[in-house]
């Protein structure tokens, strides 16, 4: 166990809660975390003791704070070395790029990456994605009988979108989506998370030396130029650059959409105020993301003094778990928090960040899941379940959502 968690105060006297590596229950692993306090101890894969934050309030306060950094050398456990090898969150913690880049070096790549997502370049996608979405419906009509929601409509339709942003051939996206899998799954076993880190860096590098050889009008051509005309990016950054786009660009909004129907089919009553007109489909994906949030447990960022929260103390050098799906149904903040609810107002939610690192694709994934939504009930009115069809979580803590959603239209 991580040793560089001691002392006497509330919280630290008694055992670190284990996190199931697998995902099986979150929200009810969720809901106990919540009653431990607002930050709680926890044990994640190899031992590494860390501290989950779990209520809304302390969480936002948190993300916000200058005295918590992302870069892993604040972190006493990485800096000594002291991490299992092969750890399945390794990559979470070390890949070059904004997720895990402080103060200058922040605003430097996000500054470079935010040209790609500004509001005037997301609503020129807008005709493309519904372009896109159409055609999968289309078709998703021709299968005959029950098929998965998540295979044929919410996962294809992001990663063809990121995938163009970023000018990927179509035969990359599939390999780079079983890759990304293993890198979110926090149950991955040491000999696949390395496997993935290798395979991943292999193709978005062979990626990187084809846009080099021949540039497009593409994200990942705009990266090159800006390193090769003296912006300070390096060719780490650069490829880490590209996974953390490729990995935020389509596995949150798979999540996003495949929960949102999950959500909607679960409660017709609030399936049938979108369809009569009464809710906003921007309804449906807000309450989403509070109440069934695409990530679950996000790793890492560090204290970098001591910092009081409620009757415990995080020491300087200590890591923090941003729990979003627990912070989504905090009672103190949302009332009658376990209920989904397109009414609820006001719905100010953190599953899409919160301070420095807000999600930069946050326009992007919202209009995604708003077209695939309006477009999949206005065609399938009649959407359900299919019988016997009990959906899988996905097996990690990192990732909130099911394996399949098997569904009859």
């Amino acid at each position: 166990m991580d040793t560089t968690v001691d002392g006497t105060t509330p919280g630290r006297g008694a055992e670190p809660v284990r996190l199931d590596p697998f995902g099986r229950d979150q929200h009810a692993e969720n809901a106990r975390l919540r009653a431990a306090g607002p930050a709680v101890l926890v044990e994640l894969p190899g031992g590494v003791v860390v501290w989950a934050i779990t209520h809304h309030d302390t969480l936002q306060a948190l993300l916000a704070d200058p005295r918590v950094g992302k870069n892993a050398q604040l972190w006493t456990t990485f800096r000594e070395g002291r991490l299992p090898p092969g750890w399945p969150l390794l990559n979470f913690v070390t890949v070059p790029g904004m997720v895990t880049a402080d103060g200058e070096d922040h605003r430097r790549l996000r500054g470079l990456v935010s040209q790609a997502f500004t509001p005037r370049r997301i609503a020129d996608l807008a005709p493309a994605i519904e372009a896109r979405t159409v055609a999968l419906l289309d078709a998703v009509a021709e299968l005959d009988g029950p098929f998965d929601l998540r295979e044929h409509f919410a996962y294809p339709l992001p990663m063809q979108v990121i995938g163009e942003l970023l000018g990927l051939a179509l035969e990359q996206q599939d390999a780079l989506h079983e890759l990304s899998d293993t890198l979110v799954s926090s149950s991955a076993t040491p000999e696949a998370a390395i496997a993935a880190q290798q395979g991943l860096f292999a193709l978005l590098g062979a990626v990187v030396a084809a846009k080099r050889a021949e540039p497009g009008d593409d994200l990942t051509t705009d990266l090159i130029a800006a390193r090769e005309s003296g912006d300070r990016l390096s060719e780490a950054e650069l490829v880490g650059t590209l996974l953390l786009m490729l990995v935020a660009g389509h596995e949150t909004t798979l999540n996003l959409i495949t929960n949102a129907v999950r959500a909607l089919l679960a409660h017709p009553d609030q399936l049938r105020l979108v369809l009569d007109g009464e809710q906003p489909w921007s309804a449906v994906v807000e309450e989403t993301l509070r109440y069934d949030s695409p990530v679950g447990q996000f790793p890492l960022r560090y204290a970098t003094e001591d910092i009081e929260v409620g009757d415990v103390v995080i020491r300087r050098g200590e890591a923090l778990l941003a729990s979003y799906a627990a912070a989504g149904r905090d009672a103190g903040h949302h009332p009658d928090a376990d209920r989904f609810d397109l009414t609820r107002q006001p719905n100010r939610h953190l599953s899409l960040g919160h301070g420095p690192h807000f999600c930069l694709g946050s326009g992007l994934a919202r209009l995604e899941a708003e077209t695939a939504l309006r477009h999949l009930f206005g065609r399938f009115p009649g959407l359900t379940l299919a019988e016997g069809a009990e959906p899988e979580p996905i097996t990690s803590f990192v990732s909130n959502s099911v394996r399949t959603l098997r569904v009859t239209v």
